[in-house]
């Protein structure tokens, strides 16, 4: 029995691939690799095509004796979707459906979704709790949502079961060095970071330091790659076991501000690492930290890397090891 990546070239779904790979699980991956690299993927069957060709994802399903989907196959850039919402409509929204659609064909019933915590926009409360408002402020999220409420109506009328979790901010790198984080055009504060420090840009930008913080600039929950991609894992293993469906946040527990995250990073790196403050960016919170005390309760997990000098050391040396990315 197989477990379907989808976008598993991509940042967290190339992780997921090589957790899945350690614990000796069969793999098989789609990634049309718009955002993915072919490099990123340590091992399974890899197939290079998208969700929304019927054709195409009807044959992964034919050939490969799938038991559960791992769904993190979406574009992710919120700017990007303010601007094109049609574009992330389709690709999110309607890939999903076709995903649901052939997994009700194959008899597929178990599928984990990687969510974000932006389907909670402007939080009420921090930290966010799975019942809190879910109103999202962009594009991105709002799709997200709607992928979630899709999933849960496929469970009403097929019997599809799901987990959804929902994060912020995903960082470091594999523990092997072999994959690591590499957009473009990249958004991330941590790379953005330490591409200063590579030299690659002459400074980091700080959108407003005159929020209601202890340094006066925005807190938030930055997560390592691999305790995500575990969370994953754990999820889906619940549902293996015939677990309930169930909505759940990653949290790390501990907010981080952008000056944190600079200083944490010039110790790390040992360069200096210009830093220019900026007007705020409109629509972005002080604080979003995610609570995950139902994860850690009922799903066992607990993240491995919580301290941010850990997780921002982890990215340092993928970056200077990579710094141009998976290009040879």
């Amino acid at each position: 029995m197989a477990v379907l990546v989808t976008g598993g070239a991509g940042y967290i779904g190339s992780h997921a691939v090589a957790a899945l790979l350690e614990k000796g699980e069969e793999v098989v991956i789609v990634d049309n690799l718009y955002q993915g690299h072919r490099d990123a993927v340590l091992g399974g069957k890899l197939y290079e095509g998208d969700l929304r060709d019927a054709d195409f994802l009807g044959k992964v399903f034919q050939e490969n004796d799938i038991d559960g989907v791992i769904h993190f196959a979406a574009n992710s850039l919120v700017g990007e979707s303010m601007k094109d919402p049609g574009k992330y409509y389709h690709n999110n929204v309607y890939g999903t459906l076709c995903l649901l659609e052939q997994m009700q064909k194959a008899g597929v019933s178990r599928i984990v979704f990687s969510s974000t915590a932006a389907t909670y926009g402007e939080p009420e409360r921090v930290p966010i709790d799975e019942y809190d408002r879910t109103l999202p402020t962009n594009t991105y999220g709002e799709t997200k949502l709607a992928m979630e409420k899709m999933i849960r109506w496929f469970e009403v009328a097929h019997g599809i079961k799901f987990v959804s979790l929902r994060y912020f901010n995903a960082a470091g790198a594999h523990a092997s060095g072999r994959i690591g984080e590499d957009h473009q055009p990249e958004t991330h504060l941590v790379p953005l970071v330490l591409q200063v420090a590579l030299g690659q840009r002459e400074q980091i930008s700080v959108f407003g330091d005159d929020y209601a913080t202890e340094d006066g600039t925005c807190i938030r929950d930055y997560i390592h790659v691999s305790d995500l991609a575990d969370a994953h894992i754990l999820a889906l293993e619940r549902l293996r076991k015939g677990g309930e469906s169930a909505i759940y946040n990653l949290g790390s527990g501990n907010g981080y501000s952008v000056k944190q995250v600079i200083e944490v990073s010039r110790k790390v790196t040992g360069h200096s690492i210009s830093a220019k403050i900026e007007p705020r960016r409109a629509g972005d919170p002080a604080v979003l930290i995610a609570s995950s005390q139902r994860a850690r309760n009922e799903l066992g997990w607990s993240p491995k890397r919580e301290k941010l000098e850990d997780i921002v050391t982890s990215a340092w040396d993928w970056h200077r090891s990579h710094p141009n990315g998976y290009e040879k």
